[in-house]
């Protein structure tokens, strides 16, 4: 690279969103740094921005590049919307066979979701030298994916996440629903005293047993040099039930977004 394209590189600002379902993150890339993660629910039109983001916009943005689990016209408005008030080009994520050194190893790549594609991009690049790494995102869905130090993603599993969990069965057993909701105080115990709590704790032991497990496989499969990173808005609650050493990495899907540009 010429001093002058390492300059412009130097100087450029991009700005990062993952657009989740209930809430949209982003954080402002300037050169190869990356700033402050902010986070808000949408506006109240499918498509808008959140107001923070509109206010948090500099004056002159080189490019937008945007994660998106929100239905596609969802999506398409709101790069609508960031195009007219940024006045910048918008990038959208797809997975793709391979990029940013690091290859799909879903046989049909189109079908990973590009959230997990950046999630398991951002953890690759994550340490130096090289680590294989378990890459758990705990949202609605809880999504486990492996990638080797090589940079080959290993495949992964989906569950229902801690919340739905919880949920899923509220909604469906009406005797349960109406005990938990004279039962929602109290720390939860292993086993716990009350309906609530025993929902809440099963939650996150079966999905710690599964990380738990998901990562000695990972160890007996690739050795023992593995690290476990966790991202997602229920990755810090999940922390009281997970043997250490790991890693929580709230901006990881960015970081992968910032790797692709």
């Amino acid at each position: 690279m010429s001093a002058t394209s390492a300059g412009r590189a130097a100087r450029r600002r991009i700005l990062l969103l993952d657009v989740g379902n209930s809430r949209i993150k982003w954080a402002l890339m300037h050169g190869d740094r990356i700033g402050r993660l902010h986070a808000a629910t949408p506006g109240t039109r499918p498509g808008t921005p959140p107001a923070a983001l509109l206010r948090a916009l500099p004056v002159h943005l080189d490019a937008i590049h945007l994660v998106s689990v929100a239905r596609k016209s969802r999506t398409r408005a709101l790069a609508r919307a960031l195009r007219r008030a940024a006045g910048a080009r918008v990038v959208i994520l797809a997975t793709t066979a391979r990029a940013a050194g690091v290859r799909c190893g879903y046989r049909e790549p189109w079908r990973l979701g590009a959230d997990r594609w950046a999630g398991v991009i951002g953890a690759y690049h994550l340490h130096t030298p090289r680590r294989a790494a378990v890459v758990v995102d705990v949202g609605t869905a809880l999504t486990i994916d492996f990638v080797s130090r090589s940079g080959q993603h290993g495949g992964g599993v989906i569950v229902p996440g801690p919340e739905l969990m919880v949920a899923s069965l509220l909604q469906g057993t009406h005797g349960i629903r109406a005990r938990a909701a004279r039962d929602r105080h109290g720390a939860p115990t292993l086993f716990a005293r009350s309906t609530y709590e025993a929902l809440v704790e099963g939650s996150r032991q079966a999905i710690a047993a599964l990380i738990t497990r998901a990562r000695a496989e990972a160890g007996r499969r690739y050795g023992p040099d593995v690290a476990l990173v966790l991202t997602g808005g229920g990755a810090q609650a999940l922390r009281p039930w997970l043997r250490r050493p790991y890693r929580v990495v709230p901006d990881l899907v960015l970081r992968g977004l910032a790797a692709l540009a």
